[in-house]
């Protein structure tokens, strides 16, 4: 199902907006973050409507190893400081609509045990 690895900066869109959705409810909050993280990663046109169509037909029960897929290729495309860049970027974004849910708590969890960040 994953044979393409993705960049770093399509990863890191892939990881957001699983993040921002696992709750059960996309938060306009959320969807500035997600729009400021576009801006800072691809400052050029970009054409996302392949990457967003992947998520978004994705089944549920697919979400957890379709995340740690993207996980793994930003791990294996970015430096350290870059992940705890984007880590902090992340908790910023899951606190966006002022309430962390249990899955997104357990997802971002999931996301810094991949990096090795604790």
């Amino acid at each position: 199902m994953y044979s393409k690895k993705s960049n770093k900066s399509i990863a890191g869109y892939h990881l957001l907006m699983i993040l921002s959705a696992i709750d059960g409810e996309f938060a306009p909050e959320e969807g500035i973050y997600i729009q400021k993280y576009l801006a800072d990663e691809f400052p050029f046109k970009m054409d996302l409507d392949d990457e967003l169509d992947t998520i978004a037909t994705l089944k549920q029960q697919d979400w957890k190893k379709h995340f740690e897929f993207h996980a793994q290729c930003f791990l294996d495309d970015s430096t350290e400081e870059e992940r705890i860049s984007f880590v902090k970027f992340a908790k910023t974004l899951i606190k966006a609509d002022e309430q962390v849910s249990e899955p997104e708590h357990d997802y971002y969890k999931m996301m810094k045990n991949i990096w090795k960040l604790d």
